[in-house]
């Protein structure tokens, strides 16, 4: 019941920003452009620049999540395009939102409560590495028009790189210099979930059936692959918990502001990503039954 009532506290909050969003569009639709642009731009790379520079993530003790990991998020793509055709989906849409998932402000809280501090740079690690494949592999997944080396050069994945570096060298910020990168990049959150309920004001039937398709494939594929990649991988205990877990959460709120950037489906995007948080309730607490 504790698990069911912290699901439920990380999910309203999300519901509620997204219908202010929907509802503050609705009178007034605002011009998203320089909005979501600042949100990839500073603040999303902030967050996660923040997330690997902390001094509680000791990346080398992760290894085998980071690759357990790496094959979820790839398996799940290849899944998730042959699933695209069959439904007539466009796969530029369906595809990043099968493959990549909430594992920021999601995943994380939820790995804190569900696995303790002990364990927490394991849902980090996660985190990392899904970071990365999403700004790299999965931009150019979403557009063709997204060219590998602006992607390199992005603030997103550079600031992933100088968190890595920081991770793996130790050098870091000044600690009263990180809390403020860290305020800043907090602010990505709700300003993607807002700009997501300010896009559901243009989705059609159509759109909302897509987005169902996204919310169901995105844990069902996830478990599919995750629960017998972490029985061929050995992992036990926590480290399986983590993966499970992983494997299971709702579509990732990030990509929908790549979807919005390159014009690829954004409202599709967005019904995947509110149908899908509102399933968490019964593909969360399924995975740690899994896994725990």
């Amino acid at each position: 019941m504790d698990l069911i009532t912290r699901i439920a506290d990380i999910i309203i909050p999300v519901f509620l920003i997204v219908a202010i969003g929907y509802g503050y569009a609705r009178r007034r639709p605002p011009d998203l452009s320089s909005f979501n642009r600042i949100s990839l731009d500073v603040l999303a790379p902030l967050l996660v620049y923040s997330a690997l520079a902390s001094r509680d993530f000791a990346i080398g003790e992760h290894v085998p999540l980071l690759i357990g990991g790496t094959a979820l998020i790839l398996g799940s793509g290849l899944l998730a395009w042959p699933l695209a055709k069959a439904f007539g989906a466009q796969p530029r849409t369906l595809v990043p939102v099968v493959m990549f998932n909430n594992c920021g402000n999601m995943g994380l809280p939820l790995a804190l409560l569900a696995f303790g501090p002990a364990n927490f740079g394991a849902a980090v690690a996660l985190f990392s590495v899904s970071n990365l494949l999403h700004f790299s592999l999965g931009a150019r997944v979403t557009s063709a028009a997204a060219r590998t080396r602006d992607l390199l050069l992005s603030p997103l994945m550079v600031a992933t790189m100088l968190g890595f570096f920081s991770a793996f060298t130790e050098l870091r910020p000044p600690p009263v210099l990180l809390s403020g990168l860290k305020l800043l990049g907090d602010a990505a959150l709700p300003l993607m979930l807002f700009a997501l309920g300010v896009r559901l004001t243009g989705l059609t039937r159509q759109g909302l059936a897509l987005g169902l398709l996204g919310a169901l494939a995105r844990p069902l594929i996830g478990l599919a692959i995750g629960i017998p990649l972490a029985w061929a991988m050995g992992l036990e205990g926590a480290a399986r918990g983590q993966l499970l877990l992983f494997a299971a959460l709702p579509p990732a709120v990030i990509q929908f502001m790549l979807a919005d950037r390159y014009h690829q489906e954004p409202e599709k995007v967005a019904a995947s990503i509110m149908v899908g948080n509102a399933l968490a309730v019964v593909f969360v607490p399924l995975a740690l039954a899994l896994g725990l």
